[in-house]
């Protein structure tokens, strides 16, 4: 997982980073505990935030396909990205930069 290894880029940005998996609540804090993970693991076995998002399930690659998100501090949905794979999911500096980005927009 990319993600925690600029985690302190994210934290300096007042972002929090959150990742959902389809796993029991049971199995994702062992993958956490054996990754030395430190953000929010939400389990999602009964795909109740996957169903919200509309994130897809691809039963061809055995679950569901990855997808990024960027949420604001009202709930508000700013930002996706749907992947096909794990290897097209966008780097730690793109979602940096559109962070960056939204901070600047005027509200």
């Amino acid at each position: 997982m990319q993600l925690h290894q600029q985690e302190s880029e994210f934290a300096r940005r007042d972002t929090v980073i959150a990742a959902v998996g389809p796993e029991d609540g049971e199995k994702f804090r062992e993958y956490w505990e054996r990754h030395g993970l430190s953000f929010i693991g939400l389990p999602d076995p009964k795909h109740t935030v996957l169903k919200q998002y509309g994130q897809e399930v691809n039963l061809f690659k055995l679950g569901r396909m990855p997808a990024q998100m960027l949420i604001d501090k009202q709930g508000t949905l700013r930002w996706v990205h749907y992947g096909h794979s794990m290897k097209d999911i966008p780097d730690n500096q793109e979602i940096l930069d559109l962070i960056d980005a939204m901070d600047e927009a005027p509200s």
